[in-house]
């Protein structure tokens, strides 16, 4: 994969930021609202962000941080339950650097092409599924909100909310990988017919 340029980074960084910002609100989503893409987000920042540098942490860090500002005005100030922020709620530093940096450490075999295309949803899949089940476990685990935890309550909640979160990441990466294969194609037909002189 090329490294885009930094204008184009830090567009596009500004494009995850917003979208954060607008679902960030409605974890499930509704008629008038899309689901909280920030699973998402985070993979495919790791995967279209990175230029191999320090950098990369520290959008990683910016995008963690606005994470935890939305969820302080939505809990403080918009109405928002607080049932989910517990001390388990610093597991999501982990669950979302799993999504960064299965996103970078895919990136360079990443290409618009269909095997290179699965590999990337592949990587998804799973640094999903590993997301899931940190912050999951965390606050199952560590969150206080279970007097007495025992592991089959805990793999009956993981099997009903994890298809949920990860089919939603899913859906909004394979959308994005979309985008990215179509804007590809167009930019080769346009300078195609340039080459021509069309």
């Amino acid at each position: 994969m090329n490294v885009l340029p930094r204008p184009a980074r830090h567009a596009l960084f500004a494009v995850f930021a917003a979208f954060m910002i607008a679902t960030r609100y409605h974890h499930f989503g509704d008629v008038l609202h899309l689901p909280d893409a920030s699973m998402a987000l985070f993979f495919l920042g790791g995967l279209f962000l990175t230029e191999r540098t320090r950098s990369d942490h520290l959008r990683f860090a910016a995008l963690m941080a606005l994470a935890v500002v939305i969820d302080v005005v939505a809990v403080g100030f918009a109405g928002v339950s607080d049932h989910c922020v517990t001390p388990s709620y610093a597991a999501l530093l982990p669950a979302y650097a799993v999504l960064w940096y299965g996103g970078r450490m895919i990136a360079s075999r990443h290409a618009v092409e269909p095997k290179a295309m699965l590999l990337t949803v592949a990587v998804a899949l799973v640094a999903a599924t590993l997301s899931f089940a940190i912050s999951n476990g965390a606050f199952y685990w560590f969150g206080g909100r279970y007097e007495h935890p025992y592991f089959a309550e805990y793999a009956a909640r993981f099997l009903q909310w994890g298809p949920l979160f990860v089919r939603t990441t899913m859906a909004y990466v394979i959308v994005a990988l979309a985008l990215q294969a179509l804007a590809v194609h167009l930019l080769r037909a346009r300078t195609g017919r340039r080459a021509f002189g069309a």
